[in-house]
């Protein structure tokens, strides 16, 4: 079995193809949260579509079908798996871009792999063995996001996991490090380091001013600092930003707070492109 990993990881098919890699133009992952309706889905992705085709920017669509780690158990969860997988597949016949999005079991990945091209391992999950074999060996593309409580370090374990499953595909995803309670800081030493793996890196600038549980009986955030840390950590040199929007997040049915407003996504990518380009002038 493979123990070797791409540093250039190329994601969906022809004109629509997005590369990942530490030394190239950055690329995005974008998209709303949960995923709430085909109608909202199809808004938001157009949106996006336009927008990176604009700017020349390589797009990967995400939506989450199953928020299955919602801080109460009222809180809404999402549309499930059948009619994601269905929503999924019209959104990539009518715009050709690569989608993602997150598993939380063994037995979804084989299922979720049928369409989707990113399989997403949430933050929470990300030493769970079974799970990353399951997901390492649909031979999709793997995005793992960092624990919380993990040391930057401590992802080498995790992407050994993978490429030991045969799948030397993945990318690498900060999303913040648990600092007391209700907050989240972003070190932005864990870039290089995990960079250092050989993998590409991901950013999430938006799950990284989340205030987990901040607001009792759901996650609180700091919208108004996305701009200030996805700027920073572009330039530090990065292979993808990972931004969640939605047209009004503060009625969005999750992660509302720390959302980027849509009509906002022009001018922060504006700026992130041109500090990935200092970056790697």
């Amino acid at each position: 079995m493979s123990t070797n990993t791409n540093s250039e990881v190329k994601i969906g098919q022809g004109d629509a193809q997005v590369t990942f890699s530490n030394t190239g133009r950055l690329s995005l992952i974008a998209g709303p949260c949960q995923m709430e309706s085909r109608d909202h889905a199809f808004m938001v992705a157009g949106t996006l579509k336009e927008l990176c085709g604009k700017l020349g920017i390589g797009l990967v669509y995400k939506s989450s079908f199953d928020k299955a780690n919602r801080t109460s158990l009222s809180a809404e969860r999402g549309i499930g798996l059948e009619k994601g997988m269905e929503i999924f597949a019209d959104l990539k016949k009518e715009f050709g871009f690569p989608v993602l999005t997150d598993v939380h079991t063994a037995e979804q990945c084989a299922e979720v792999a049928k369409t989707v091209d990113v399989l997403q391992i949430p933050a929470f999950l990300c030493r769970q063995t079974d799970l990353l074999i399951a997901a390492a060996k649909t031979g999709r593309v793997v995005n793992v996001k960092k624990g919380q409580f993990l040391a930057p370090w401590d992802m080498k374990n995790v992407l050994k996991k993978l490429n030991a499953s045969g799948n030397p595909n993945v990318l690498l995803c900060e999303r913040g490090a648990s600092f007391g309670y209700n907050t989240l800081v972003s070190d932005m030493r864990s870039l290089p380091i995990m960079a250092a793996m050989g993998a590409p890196v991901v950013f999430d600038a938006t799950h990284s001013v989340a205030q987990p549980g901040g607001q009792g009986d759901s996650s609180g955030g700091q919208r108004e600092f996305v701009e200030t840390l996805a700027r920073a950590a572009v330039a530090a040199g990065i292979a993808g930003v990972f931004l969640e929007t939605h047209q009004d997040p503060d009625n969005a049915p999750s992660d509302g707070p720390n959302m980027v407003y849509l009509k906002d996504m022009p001018r922060l990518l504006e700026k992130l492109l041109a500090f990935d380009a200092v970056a790697k002038s």
